[in-house]
């Protein structure tokens, strides 16, 4: 229990840096949300509790993977102001793309095996 609510107030704490930062120092915000500190913390924390190594490989093939699936959700957002579009439908658009990438490599994939 202990540790669950320990990992919540780590990731907590990286959105809350960045959500505090970011806006003032766009290039430092970018720099904590590029940083695989939660992947790393979960790797960790998942050895930690079960020392299966074959099942932290296939995590971090699947994870190696989807990674570069998910940066098309940035794109509308970084080019809103060019693309006329607010907040809301940037960030939903980025949403669209991301998920028919990342569903895309799911249908034409099957699951990473150790």
């Amino acid at each position: 229990m202990w540790l669950t609510l320990v990992k919540g107030i780590i990731a907590g704490s990286i959105i809350i840096a960045v959500t505090e930062i970011g806006p003032k120092y766009p290039r430092i915000g970018g720099l904590l949300l590029t940083l695989p500190l939660i992947s790393v913390l979960a790797f960790v924390m998942a050895w930690t509790k079960q020392a299966d190594l074959p099942a932290i490989s296939a995590l971090a093939k699947e994870t190696l993977i989807l990674v570069p699936l998910g940066l098309p959700f940035f794109v509308p957002l970084a080019f809103a102001d060019r693309l006329g579009l607010g907040f809301w439908p940037a960030f939903a658009a980025g949403v669209v793309l991301a998920s028919a990438t990342i569903a895309a490599w799911f249908w034409i994939s099957s699951p990473a095996t150790s």
